[in-house]
């Protein structure tokens, strides 16, 4: 892809729509960034949060409750970069 962009050709330049792919771009490598990460992320908490429950059954309803919220603030990040890549996308400037 790199010597795609740098091999461009120069009547794509003159054509006055050359940002768009670099919306285009921009907006679907940070939204699929973002997805994998949370995934991981969310993946990580809920395999420790067992793990550490069946380890401590006793403390297993503090552990669902900080697992719960962990997530819920890795799904609010989430969403938050995912409107921002969205509107890059669509609403960007130029």
């Amino acid at each position: 892809m790199v010597v795609w962009l740098t091999l461009e050709n120069a009547a794509w330049a003159q054509d006055g729509n050359s940002y768009l792919w670099g919306r285009f771009l921009g907006g679907g490598l940070g939204a699929a960034l973002t997805i994998v990460g949370a995934a991981f992320g969310i993946g990580r908490i809920g395999s420790s949060a067992v793990e550490s429950m069946s380890r401590q059954p006793e403390a297993a309803a503090n552990i669902q409750t900080a697992m719960i919220i962990s997530a819920a603030l890795i799904e609010g990040v989430t969403f938050l970069s995912l409107v921002i890549c969205l509107l890059a996308l669509f609403v960007g400037g130029a």
